[in-house]
C-alpha cells in the first residue's frame, strides 16, 4: 500500500475529494457546461473546479467537448469508465448514513 507503485496512488480521487465525486454526481443526467456546474457546485472557486475537471478528464472519467461555435461551447460528459463510479459512491453513501451518528460523536469528543 505505501509502494511508490501501489495502484491505490492511481485512484482518480480520494476519500476526502470534496469536489470530483460531486462533479460525477452533477454530470449522471448529461453533458454540462462549466457554468451549469457552477450551479450545484456554488463553493467551488473556477480555479478548483477546472483543476478537478482535468484531473477526471485525465483519468478518464470524464470527456471535455469543445463545439466551434461563437461564443465558444465547452462541455463535460462522464464516460463509461466515469459511470462506473456510482456503485462504490453508493456504498460510501451507504457507510455515512449507517455510521453517521458515531462520526458525528467522535467529532464532538475530540473537539472537547
Amino acid at each position: 500500500m505505501f509502494a511508490p507503485g501501489c495502484p491505490s496512488n492511481l485512484t482518480p480521487f480520494r476519500i476526502g475529494d470534496k469536489w470530483a465525486g460531486l462533479v460525477v454526481q452533477c454530470l449522471e443526467e448529461g453533458p454540462r457546461r462549466f457554468s451549469e456546474l457552477r450551479v450545484p457546485l456554488r463553493g467551488v472557486t473556477p480555479k478548483v473546479l477546472t483543476e478537478t475537471l482535468r484531473a477526471l478528464e485525465r483519468d478518464g472519467m470524464i470527456t471535455r467537448t469543445a463545439y466551434d461555435e461563437t461564443p465558444p461551447r465547452v462541455e463535460y460528459e462522464l464516460t463509461p469508465l466515469g459511470r462506473t463510479l456510482f456503485e462504490p459512491m453508493e456504498a460510501c453513501r451507504e457507510w455515512a448514513a449507517k455510521h453517521l451518528p458515531e462520526l458525528v460523536a467522535a467529532r464532538q469528543a475530540y473537539s472537547g
